[in-house]
């Protein structure tokens, strides 16, 4: 059975922004090593078109950013949407009964699925599907924004804690 998670880059204050920091060298590390390890992806709209830029190599792109973007390209998406009409390769799209596609997904499948974006998460937690949390809290302020939970979660018990690159702490929680 597969384990669902939702995990992000959040500052000191809460929120999720990709374009108001981005993870430094050892994170990045990090998350390309993570999603080398998934199962697959679940994404709402909004977050799976900013990934989209992952789908297409840029010249100016180091290593590093390739190694992410071939990642990124390899694992099985799943695309929550009722506006889209298609989505890229190697995606496939949700656009009604999500509950029963996920159960789905975590009874088919083993490994680790990885929900992108709070408002996803929001919605798979008041169905009771997210079984862990991972919270990438960086030292920084951003003052506004999407916050990492988008509603006030269930009750939570920390797991694990650790430093994850040069200014990371990933906290660990799990529905209690």
């Amino acid at each position: 059975m597969a384990k669902l998670f939702f995990g992000m880059n959040q500052s000191l204050d809460g929120y999720v922004d990709h374009m108001g920091f981005a993870p430094g060298p050892l994170l990045f590390r990090h998350f390309i090593e993570l999603v080398r390890g998934l199962t697959g992806s679940v994404y709402g709209r909004g977050l799976y078109e900013v990934m989209r830029y992952w789908d297409e190599d840029h010249p100016e792109w180091d290593a590093a950013q390739r190694d992410f973007a071939a990642a990124w390209r390899s694992q099985p998406k799943w695309v929550v949407s009722r506006s889209l009409k298609s989505v890229g390769p190697n995606a496939t799209l949700v656009g009604n009964d999500v509950e029963a596609v996920i159960r789905g997904l975590k009874a088919r499948l083993v490994g680790e699925i990885q929900v992108g974006g709070p408002g996803l998460a929001r919605s798979l937690t008041d169905l009771g599907l997210v079984d862990e949390y991972r919270l990438y809290v960086r030292p920084v302020v951003l003052g506004s924004g999407k916050p990492f939970f988008a509603a006030p979660p269930p009750p939570l018990r920390l797991v694990a804690h650790d430093l994850i690159g040069e200014d990371a702490i990933r906290l660990t929680y799990v529905p209690a």
